[in-house]
């Protein structure tokens, strides 16, 4: 079979399987894959307090990656979640560009980056540029073993903006820098606003202590994401994070923090402030796997239109109706593969138990006044489809790539 999600654990049953090859090693060569992953998923409840039960193929990509003698590499992937779940995926808990228990699709050009490679000594640099993520938090969950979205994607990631990195590693210590543009996007076919260009940056250290192993600390200030005009609440992100994945190892985990503070910089005020914690880990069992996340949340709560699942964009102010605490175990039990020619596929189900609470018990909003419970189950069937070479990570570009 072929590398199915980016964690150790399948990367290496996929290399023993059928011979799949880490993007690493080799220097001179393209590395192609596409992904799709039909599912099938019921929410109980959902937003509005109703039981949904909804069929989506998710997560539809292209990724290419290609290097030249040590000297260029570019990375590619196309997302058509645009055309297969306009309305997003059942995602309970979950939040993030005018979606509420919905993930909303992710644009057709997720990432384009080019990225110049060179050497001084023991130091190796590069410079990117393009469309993707910026020098922050931890890796796109599209290439982690669980395939439900984590609620932080918002807090742990900053991803989709036109952005210049400058990476240098020296021994064991990573650094990136990134200017890019904070508004995010407002649809799939939305592109990078050109006079926002260069109005946010971000900070990332990466520490390798041992093969595997890595720790990073990242933090960045965000100019108006959800306002495309520019005069919205800013925010100040931080990451911090450990993540254990031996190549020879058939587990790998991952544990985090994240915190995003809204600041208006016109009255140079902290408004509302956003934590989360996460771990996840995945181990192997013959040729299936278990994998386990736990996450604990929160999120604003705005208003919402018609469809309860939505809410305005951009805002029709900057105030929130409160925070809402989430807490969610999520279960992944991944069967044996299943392949057919060039196609691999993994069977899955994901069972997911959240609750949900108001951060302040004075809040205007509580779970209980919108979907008549604070307690949510969530159970998703499907199977992960892959063709190509395999790839283990995204998010991080030049000599910053792990």
């Amino acid at each position: 079979m072929l590398l199915l999600t980016a964690d150790t654990l399948v990367a290496q049953h996929a290399a023993h399987e059928m011979g799949g090859m880490p993007m690493d090693s080799t220097a001179h060569a393209w590395h192609v894959m596409g992904q799709a992953i039909p599912l099938l998923t019921r929410a109980s409840p959902s937003a509005g307090g109703v039981t949904k039960t909804e069929a989506t193929l998710t997560q539809p990509i292209l990724m290419a990656r290609g290097r030249w003698r040590e000297t260029l590499a570019l990375d590619a992937t196309f997302d058509a979640e645009g055309l297969t779940m306009r309305d997003g995926e059942l995602n309970t808990g979950g939040a993030g560009e005018g979606f509420v228990d919905r993930r909303h699709p992710h644009t057709y050009v997720h990432e384009i980056m080019a990225s110049a490679l060179g050497a001084m000594g023991a130091m190796r640099y590069s410079v990117s540029l393009g469309r993707g993520f910026a020098s922050f938090g931890t890796d796109d969950p599209m290439m982690r073993p669980i395939v439900k979205f984590p609620l932080n994607h918002h807090l742990a990631q900053i991803l989709e903006r036109g952005v210049v990195v400058a990476a240098v590693r020296g021994g064991p210590v990573i650094v990136e820098a990134s200017s890019f543009g904070g508004d995010e996007p407002t649809s799939p076919s939305s592109v990078p606003a050109a006079r926002r260009l260069g109005d946010s940056w971000s900070l990332r250290s990466t520490l390798l202590p041992m093969k595997g192993a890595e720790i990073q600390a990242s933090y960045a200030r965000v100019a108006s994401p959800e306002q495309v005009s520019g005069f919205g609440l800013d925010q100040r992100k931080q990451s911090m994070s450990a993540r254990f994945a031996p190549t020879s190892s058939a587990w790998y985990w991952l544990a985090e923090w994240a915190r995003t503070q809204d600041h208006d910089s016109a009255r140079a005020l902290d408004v509302f402030a956003y934590e989360s914690v996460l771990a996840e880990g995945s181990v192997a069992l013959g040729r299936a796997s278990l994998s386990l996340r736990l996450e604990q949340t929160e999120r604003p709560e705005e208003d919402r239109l018609a469809d309860p699942s939505r809410t305005p964009r951009p805002a029709s102010d900057l105030s929130i109706n409160g925070i809402t605490r989430w807490r969610a175990a999520t279960l992944n039990a991944t069967g044996s593969p299943v392949t057919a020619r060039a196609v691999s596929g993994l069977p899955f189900v994901e069972v997911a138990l959240l609750s949900a609470s108001p951060k302040n018990p004075r809040s205007l909003f509580t779970p209980e006044r919108l979907y008549g419970t604070s307690a949510f189950t969530m159970i998703t069937v499907g199977m992960r489809l892959v063709a190509g070479s395999p790839h283990r990570r995204m998010g991080r570009y030049g000599v910053a790539a792990l």
